[in-house]
């Protein structure tokens, strides 16, 4: 495709990037809902499957997610796409985790933007070659089962 054509889609660079962003967000929502549907009752499983698939989309992406999330850091409009995509992260770990806590829905809510952050956090080191996909996830799920622990204790 050459650049007028691009262009004259998406009417600015910013444009194409976003709608890179959200296609590329779509694909990695959709293979842990995917990943979601195998889980068991218990919360080790449940944690095991939403961190390991968590982690591995960034693995699939070859980290172009985070690639185009940090060209368009400086976008206004970017800051209104990426609330709008981890608010959907926070709302599928909220509903997953849901039968797994006590926690009033405002605070499993809470709980799950934290979540979704040491998610972020922990993909970005992987990607950086700071440590394995395995150590991420079991680090991400250990965070995901102390947190619903944690958080449960302290209602």
């Amino acid at each position: 495709m050459s650049k007028p054509i691009t262009y004259e889609h998406f009417s600015t660079r910013s444009g194409l990037l976003t709608a890179l962003y959200k296609f590329l967000d779509e694909q990695q929502l959709q293979a842990l809902q995917e990943a979601l549907l195998s889980v068991q009752q218990h919360v080790k499983d449940t944690a095991d499957v939403l961190a390991t698939a968590y982690i591995h989309c960034s693995v699939d992406t070859g980290g172009e997610w985070h690639a185009v999330r940090a060209a368009l850091s400086g976008s206004e409009e970017m800051g209104v796409v990426q609330q709008e995509l981890l608010a959907g992260y926070v709302e599928l770990f909220s509903t997953t985790l849901a039968p797994h806590s006590s926690l009033s829905p405002a605070a499993l809510h809470r709980c799950c933007v934290g979540l979704v952050g040491a998610g972020e956090a922990l993909s970005v080191l992987m990607l950086s070659g700071q440590c394995s996909e395995r150590e991420a996830a079991t680090t991400f799920s250990s965070l995901i089962q102390g947190g619903l622990l944690l958080s449960s204790s302290h209602r």
